[in-house]
């Protein structure tokens, strides 16, 4: 009667159980019965409104075998689970989703690896389908705990503990597809999922460093490199910040700016991941993130500074964003900073009380900032970069304390350097505007000789456009400068404007720059430079003339009586002169000019060579202590010149008159200068 009984029971249990319970054969080594896997298939397929009762039923089997330990059976249930999943997409497929993910948290609460990865790999299929009826209700809170958990193991068996890890970076993967792009979903770009997922996958990427995987398998390093990559690259532009914070407290948290390879990898995938448009975003909270370390120790602020370095490399052209003035005032605040922490020995931290200042450590930080202002100023349009070299011009430091202006107007210098470096613009208009150059040329006027030659070294850098500059880094007597191998072209017709406007700001700014009694060899050696650079790049016929009138006007400034210039500042201004005149006479190829200064050099040669660079421009200049009237054979003559140039065609009527410079008022910048360093 028993098995009678039995046998009608099994034969009213409904077809859906019949079909589920056939699947699994009575030894589980043997698999899933695709046959009858088939049948249940097709029966799910025609009728979809059992699919959930199909699911509840291999939940309830799935979870009544892993309490017997029958893990065979389990395999079995979650393939048939992974095939019905793929093969239905049905309206009531919500239903059976939640039997499904139900028997996955189940495998992942369990303490057996096997089960974990099991559950993992069955979820990773799930999320890779696209189902076709929105989800109101889910929730996948667990799951994104529960993968994080798995990124962390401790397992004791090292191989064992890295399929876990794995299993878990696949698992937030499969989270990220599934939810990034379902409006219906909780937003996993919250900072409760973001403070879970981001640290987790950092935590592999760091672990992952330095290891060599075997060529056939994947390393978790590998694998969380490709999902980090996938997850920046689905972030919009609202979920950048969600994102990127995670990453910055966990290279705080786990002090890793001081390593600076690591914080710089995470930023380059980050910055290589997000899309272009939104890179300024990142550079804005490493800027945030800068600011709010002005307190901590100069490796970690150096730290920062390097990554930004390095985001300012990868970012596209103007992707520093509107506020670009706002970088480079967060980088000079950060220099400015450094220059008085360095200068005081401590500052007052609110977490340690106070701290001791490493002078070499911020040394290197304010290395690291200002090669980071010129990594930032090669993103910028030419127009730009004029705003930025002004900016920090004006950002001058002018303390009190003495040895701090001196620094600070060393690492504003080195700022400006970075901006020009590599600055080609062919147009002089555009690359020293009105705008830039007024006020730059009203800092040529201050008494501090730094703030002198910070300026001329800006305008040679700028104006050289073929690199000539190298052959001009010393103040000599050259018989034959085609063994200079000069670049030149025609002046263009911007340049001929540039000149009209603004060349006698230049001649006027040159030739009051020789009567500054503090003006000293490194000075004379940019004059010589920037007049030379004039000549081969700015200079058309007219210009030719102005600067050889200019040439003799200082040499006039050298003779008068009434200038209070010392006895080497006049040596100088000779020396300038003639080194200049024997370079210009060589480029205008008149050989009756050449000869009238070369005679005359050769006189001063053999009478007064200490009115020549050799005997001046040295460590230990060769200079009388009184200097007497000189003659007129070691002169050069205004007449003769203008007689052999007119003799060549060019117009000298401007020679005749002598040179005076064209005196402006105070612009309102130079003013507020001066006033600010009478103090000192």
């Amino acid at each position: 009667m028993t098995g009678v009984c039995g046998c009608c029971c099994g034969a009213f249990r409904p077809r859906y159980k019949r079909l589920v319970d056939n699947i699994f054969p009575e030894d589980p080594e043997d698999g899933l019965v695709k046959a009858n896997m088939e049948k249940l298939t097709f029966y799910a397929l025609s009728a979809p409104e059992k699919l959930d009762r199909i699911g509840a039923y291999l939940s309830e089997r799935l979870s009544r075998d892993v309490a017997r330990h029958r893990y065979g059976y389990v395999c079995i249930a979650m393939e048939a689970l992974d095939q019905l999943l793929m093969a239905c997409h049905c309206q009531s497929i919500n239903l059976f989703v939640e039997s499904f993910l139900k028997m996955v948290r189940k495998l992942l609460e369990s303490d057996k690896p096997n089960l974990q990865i099991l559950g993992t790999n069955s979820f990773v299929k799930f999320a890779n389908i696209e189902e076709d009826t929105p989800s109101y209700h889910r929730s996948y809170d667990f799951f994104v705990s529960r993968f994080s958990e798995m990124c962390h193991s401790s397992f004791e068996d090292p191989d064992v503990r890295t399929k876990i890890r794995m299993a878990g970076i696949k698992g937030l993967q499969g989270v990220v597809r599934k939810t990034v792009n379902d409006e219906l979903q909780a937003n996993i770009w919250d900072p409760q999922h973001m403070d879970k997922i981001v640290p987790s996958l950092l935590f592999n990427l760091q672990s992952g460093e330095g290891t060599e995987s075997e060529k056939e398998k994947e390393s978790p390093a590998e694998l969380t490199e490709r999902c980090f990559r996938e997850l920046l690259g689905r972030a919009a532009y609202g979920n950048i910040k969600n994102a990127v914070t995670p990453v910055l407290m966990h290279l705080d948290n786990h002090c890793l700016w001081e390593g600076k390879s690591f914080a710089v990898r995470c930023f380059k995938i980050i910055m290589y991941s997000i899309q272009s448009q939104h890179s300024h975003l990142v550079i804005q909270q490493l800027l945030g993130h800068l600011d709010a370390n002005s307190k901590t120790s100069a490796t970690v602020r150096a730290g920062i500074v390097e990554v930004l370095l390095e985001a300012a490399a990868i970012a596209a052209s103007g992707s520093v964003g509107p506020t670009v003035l706002e970088v480079f005032n967060t980088l000079l605040r950060q220099l400015k900073l450094s220059v008085d922490y360095a200068l005081t020995g401590s500052y007052d931290c609110t977490t340690m009380g106070t701290r001791t200042i490493k002078e070499h450590e911020e040394r290197q930080l304010q290395e690291a900032v200002i090669k980071t202002i010129g990594s930032f100023a090669n993103t910028l349009p030419t127009y730009q970069r004029s705003e930025v070299m002004l900016f920090i011009m004006g950002k001058i430091p002018i303390p009190v304390h003495r040895c701090s202006l001196i620094i600070g107007r060393c690492q504003c210098k080195n700022s400006v350097f970075q901006v020009t470096s590599g600055f080609q613009s062919t147009n002089m208009l555009t690359a020293l505007p009105s705008s830039f150059l007024d006020p730059l040329l009203s800092f040529a006027l201050l008494e501090d000789a730094h703030i002198r030659l910070l300026v001329l070294e800006i305008l040679v850098s700028l104006i050289d456009r073929h690199d000539n500059l190298p052959k001009f880094s010393t103040i000599s007597i050259i018989p034959d400068i085609s063994v200079l191998k000069l670049k030149m072209e025609k002046c263009s017709r911007q340049d001929n404007l540039f000149m009209k406007k603004h060349a006698q700001q230049l001649y006027r700014h040159i030739y009051l720059s020789c009567k500054e009694q503090s003006s000293v060899q490194p000075h004379f050696e940019m004059l010589y430079s920037l007049l030379a650079l004039i000549s081969m790049e700015l200079a058309n016929e007219e210009v030719v003339v102005d600067l050889i009138r200019l040439a003799l006007a200082l040499q006039d400034l050298a003779l008068a009586s009434e200038e209070t210039l010392r006895v080497y500042n006049r040596c100088a201004v000779h020396a300038l002169s003639a080194a200049y005149l024997n370079l210009i006479c060589q480029l205008t190829t008149v050989p009756t000019f050449c000869q009238h200064v070369h005679e005359v050099i050769e006189m001063r040669q053999k009478k007064s060579p200490f009115l020549l660079p050799e005997d001046v421009f040295i460590e230990n200049p060769k200079i009388p202590e009184i200097l007497e009237k000189p003659e007129a054979e070691i002169l050069f003559q205004q007449a003769k010149i203008t007689e052999v140039l007119g003799g060549s065609g060019y117009n000298t009527e401007r020679l005749t008159t002598p040179y005076i410079p064209q005196f402006t008022g105070i612009s309102p910048l130079l003013g507020n200068c001066k006033s600010q360093l009478s103090h000192l």
